[in-house]
């Protein structure tokens, strides 16, 4: 039976989505068009390339998360380096090797670009801080005179994945017409970071259009206060990486409405932190576990019937 898919972001805690797509294929589901944002894009980018649940599980094994966090060994310098990096780059991490991680992996299913895959089958969340709007990737990239079949599907998760302060933000340059009326060249840019800044669990990119197919949305969210919740902050970068932590954890945190709880599979996230990139093979297994076993227990009650009932209720009901 086809479905679709709307992952929710939340830093390394992505991985038990993982666990949550694996058991809705396990039980016959396909499927059909996938939302994502921040970490919860990667998710929705594997699925769309056509990685199975079992796939994504032996990528998380034999993924060191912790390499994704690189920099120029001249930014290493206690607080001097990383406080340099954030005032030069924007950002404590360059965030390319999340980006050619990505990369790699999706060219091993033959995905390059939007292009390779079907209209509409992958919708990437982003925050376009400059102009401060939300931006649903491919297709709002033609705003900055970008083709969106051209898009690398890579560039667009890295967009998504780009946690401010955490990860550099993505700079797209701006068409200056006029070179006499040429702004300095460091406001000539656009940054794009972190779909989660606006929309952490986008349900209603589905909602907003005619489904005449009728196609069932089931989200996927991560549920579960971090067992950190005393955050040391000593300064400008630990606090901003607690400010956006916090900010996340609130969108974790927040009261799921009834019109959203029927289409919502929670997982718990065994108190583990957005930026907790050093997890051991064992955590990674355990976060993936939980998205299998919250993924089955929902889809065990699960019927199309009682779906259709709800959303009658609750989605077209709100739109009368």
């Amino acid at each position: 039976m086809k479905i679709n898919g709307v992952f929710e972001g939340g830093g390394v805690k992505g991985i038990a989505l993982a666990g949550g797509v694996s058991a809705a294929l396990q039980r016959g589901y396909e499927f059909h068009e996938v939302a994502g944002t921040s970490s919860g894009s990667m998710v929705a980018a594997f699925l769309a390339a056509g990685y199975t649940g079992d796939e994504m599980r032996e990528l998380i094994l034999r993924t060191p998360f912790k390499s994704f966090l690189q920099r120029s060994p001249i930014f290493n310098a206690k607080i001097i380096g990383p406080a340099a990096r954030l005032l030069i780059k924007k950002g404590l991490y360059s965030g390319e090797a999340l980006e050619q991680w990505v990369s790699l992996h999706l060219l091993a299913k033959g995905i390059r670009t939007f292009g390779d895959l079907k209209p509409n089958q992958l919708r990437i969340i982003a925050s376009d801080i400059t102009q401060g709007k939300l931006l649903v990737l491919p297709d709002d990239i033609a705003q900055y005179g970008i083709d969106p079949r051209k898009l690398p599907v890579a560039k667009a998760v890295r967009m998504s994945t780009s946690i401010p302060y955490f990860f550099d933000p993505v700079m797209i340059r701006r068409n200056i017409k006029s070179s006499a009326a040429a702004e300095p060249f460091k406001q000539q840019f656009y940054y794009i970071v972190d779909g989660g800044l606006l929309s952490n669990y986008p349900l209603w990119v589905f909602d907003r259009e005619t489904n005449t197919q009728r196609i069932p949305v089931v989200g996927f969210q991560l549920v579960g206060k971090s067992d950190y919740q005393n955050r040391k902050i000593r300064g400008p970068i630990t606090m901003f990486e607690a400010l956006f932590s916090t900010m996340l954890d609130a969108h974790d945190e927040r009261y799921i409405e009834q019109q959203n709880r029927f289409r919502t599979v929670k997982i718990p996230t065994l108190g583990v932190q957005n930026t907790q990139f050093d997890l051991s093979k064992e955590t990674s297994m355990d976060l993936f576990n939980s998205g299998l076993k919250a993924a089955d227990q929902y889809f065990t009650k699960w019927t199309m019937e009682t779906y259709e009932q709800d959303y009658e209720k609750y989605v077209l009901g709100r739109r009368s």
